[in-house]
């Protein structure tokens, strides 16, 4: 069977010598199978970016240990470094530089030849859609332009396994969605990502599993459907036409035994469902009683929800959690 290409084993950080308080991170766990992206969520503090901290060799872990791309990172650094990229939340490039000389002052710094660094360079730069900006200074660069060029520069020397902490921050929908066309592209060539997130829908459109963290320890792991099912089943939402045939509507809903909640200003009816078999039971009763709908479907569960069902409270913003490092 092939090595994971990231594996945390047991991490524990303090801060502190008081062996009484809380770790920062108390004995994570996982894994993540080459080419393809887990998403790290949790609330604030939670110990996110600490995790990825002593993954990527930035600070030493109390116990424990990761692997990155097959190599420890308490006992082989260096070769953790040289197989693996890192995007932090905030960008890393030289503002008074030109993108183009960001890509080549680190192509130096990892001994590439100036001629593959071109080349390389030409590539990303291309990649990243920011080719018509590559020799205009990176302080001249939108929020979205930025994030991409960081994103360039940590991957001149193809490492096999990027981490991403918090890649989208501060970006607007339109940068947030091109970013995530460009983290596709790059699993789908191999790469295997590990990111942070504090949007839950972005870890719903990348993530092959999540590992939702809290108070240093890891509450639960498992795919974004996964989780979903866990915070409860689909609900059947109902909108009719006419608040007169309300009554009637929740009549015939609670004829699968289930509770109904109306809410009579919207005129919408909700309940729980197990999936299309219920929406389409429902939706022929509703019409051999001629009652017009507006909207009939299902909804189901968001990461949000699980979010809440977990952690008492809904996502919230991930803000200086470095700063306990």
């Amino acid at each position: 069977m092939t090595a994971p290409a990231i594996e945390a084993v047991d991490l524990v950080k303090r801060f502190g010598d008081d062996p009484d308080e809380r770790p920062a991170v108390d004995g994570v766990s996982f894994t993540v199978p080459q080419g393809t992206v887990l998403g790290l969520l949790g609330p604030n503090g939670a110990g996110k970016t600490t995790t990825v901290r002593m993954m990527t060799t930035l600070t030493e872990p109390t116990s424990g240990t990761a692997r990155v791309a097959g190599y420890d990172v308490c006992t082989d650094p260096a070769m953790v470094r040289s197989n693996m990229g890192l995007t932090g939340q905030a960008a890393t490039v030289d503002e008074l530089l030109t993108g183009r000389e960001n890509i080549r002052m680190i192509g130096a710094l990892y001994g590439i030849g100036r001629r593959d660094v071109a080349r390389l360079g030409d590539q990303l730069l291309e990649q990243f859609s920011i080719a018509d900006a590559a020799d205009r200074p990176v302080k001249s660069y939108s929020g979205g332009m930025r994030r991409r060029i960081d994103l360039a520069v940590s991957l001149i020397a193809s490492p096999p396994v990027l981490f991403l902490d918090e890649p989208t921050t501060g970006l607007d929908p339109r940068s947030r969605i091109d970013l995530w066309d460009v983290l596709r592209d790059l699993v789908s060539r191999g790469t295997t990502l590990l990111l942070t997130t504090q949007y839950l829908e972005e870890a719903d459109q990348l993530a092959n599993d999540i590992v939702v963290m809290d108070r240093g320890r890891i509450i639960a792991k498992g795919t974004p459907l996964q989780l979903k099912q866990q915070a409860g089943n689909a609900s059947l939402v109902v909108t009719v036409s006419h608040a007169a045939d309300l009554p009637t509507a929740r009549e015939l809903m609670a004829r699968a035994g289930i509770e109904v909640h109306v809410d009579a200003g919207a005129r919408r009816l909700t309940a729980a469902a197990e999936g299309i078999a219920d929406m389409t039971r429902v939706a022929g009763w509703l019409q051999d009683s001629r009652i017009e709908v507006d909207d009939i479907g299902l909804s189901r569960p968001s990461l949000d929800d699980v979010f809440l069902s977990l952690t008492g409270h809904r996502a919230e913003d991930d803000e200086n959690e470095e700063s306990r490092v």
